[in-house]
């Protein structure tokens, strides 16, 4: 199987710039810089690469997008990885550190960007000092700073550590906890590319998609392209967890169907118990039934399953399993890292656990999942950010596939308990 961002992945110190530029590390920027910014994202459109943090938006059109002559502009690469079940960025921020450098060297140079930042989740402050040490070797070596390799472009990128607010992996929030304000999302439009980090033009991408870059700029738009599918370009990470033998981040191609993941990379089921449900990409997303499993792991298949790729968080639940149980803990999640900035938001994640929690204390009644349905519909799209939709994402899911798992709860409900 193809390998790009995992090829050297558990080679001894590739943390460091001795072995990084050892096995190629750094090599693409001097093919880069004998290109016009302009040719570097006409190739990342070519390879059709697109974001890998969740909307699946094609990288070098939102490059593009930047406002025309507006400066100065910034780059801002989110590794709030926050997302439940998702752990992909984390191994490339512990082990890799410098592909993600080379990586934002590269955007940078193509969007005229002279300083960029690194987000990181509050919990990721172990990562944060492995990348300072990093940067401080990359400026050390001339990749970063005045001038870069005779090139006449300068960059110098910073760390930035935040409070540990899931919201703040939104790209707006993220801006905002950035300048010091509340880790609150913004009204758009106006979006980055436009008015973004101190109200200037700024690209917004996620660790796997930056890490992407080096690999198009080196070997080609073309051989990249020639990976995964006709609309999902490439490869893709896949933290995969729950009751799996072997759980773990796998790179695969794209289009490469779900069950080769659980079955053959993952090791297959725990215990050998039966596949009940499985989440594709991560806590945001529908989950899907068993049978839906031979799914292609790619953004449009598993659309036309009635679910997204999400974060490429797959997460695997067996028969041993009430999936209201595992809903419940999928709406604690949510109503807890909710900022409260929007009512529906706000008060329905509260109301959902509220309400699934009676059901699972035996005091529920049938129409209660009249009522869940009709909070759902009242939180999904009518808030700032995508986080009340992710609530709602299993809890109609759950009730679409596994109505007879909430029914289970209804049948010993003791008398006047429900309510």
């Amino acid at each position: 199987m193809t390998q790009i961002l995992f090829k050297d992945i558990n080679k001894e110190g590739l943390h460091t710039m001795k072995v990084y530029e050892g096995l190629g590390g750094y090599q693409s920027l001097k093919k880069a810089f004998a290109q016009k910014p302009e040719e570097i994202v006409e190739a990342v459109k070519a390879s059709g690469l697109r974001g890998r943090g969740g909307a699946g938006f094609p990288t070098g059109l939102k490059w593009s997008f930047l406002a025309k002559d507006v400066f100065p502009r910034y780059l801002c690469c989110n590794a709030d990885e926050s997302e439940p079940g998702t752990c992909k960025d984390r191994e490339l921020l512990l082990k890799n550190p410098h592909l993600l450098i080379e990586g934002m060297i590269l955007c940078s140079y193509a969007c005229r960007i002279e300083t960029g930042y690194i987000y990181f989740r509050g919990e990721f402050q172990d990562l944060s000092f492995i990348m300072d040490k990093a940067l401080d070797e990359a400026r050390a070596k001339g990749y970063l700073g005045k001038n870069i390799l005779g090139s006449g472009f300068d960059l110098d990128i910073h760390t930035h550590l935040g409070a540990g607010a899931y919201i703040c992996g939104e790209e707006s929030a993220l801006l905002n906890s950035l300048e010091g304000g509340r880790g609150e999302p913004r009204m758009k439009p106006p979006f980055p590319a436009v008015e973004g980090l101190y109200s200037k033009p700024t690209v917004i991408n996620n660790v796997e998609t930056l890490c992407a870059v080096p690999y198009i700029v080196s070997e080609g738009a073309d051989k990249y392209a020639a990976l995964g599918t006709e609309k999902s370009k490439g490869t893709k990470l896949v933290s995969v967890s729950g009751h799996v033998k072997k759980p773990g981040n796998y790179e695969i191609e794209m289009g490469t169907p779900t069950s080769e993941l659980i079955y053959n990379l993952a090791g297959g089921i725990q215990n050998d118990n039966k596949l009940k449900a499985f989440i594709p990409g991560g806590s945001s997303v529908p989950m899907l039934p068993a049978d839906k499993v031979d799914t292609p792991y790619d953004y449009e298949s598993l659309a036309e399953a009635g679910t997204m790729l999400g974060s490429g968080a797959l997460i695997v639940i067996d028969d041993s399993i009430n999936i209201v149980e595992a809903t419940l803990r999928l709406i604690s999640f949510y109503m807890h890292e909710s900022c409260g900035k929007c009512t529906p938001c706000r008060e329905g994640t509260r109301w959902l656990h509220q309400i699934v929690e009676r059901i699972m204390q035996n005091k529920g009644q049938l129409e209660y999942i009249t009522r869940l349905e009709d909070i759902c519909d009242n939180m999904a799209f009518k808030t700032f950010c995508p986080l009340a939709d992710a609530c709602v994402a299993p809890v109609v899911s759950s009730i679409k596939y596994f109505r007879a798992d909430y029914e289970e709860y209804f049948k010993n409900v003791p008398a006047g308990a429900a309510s």
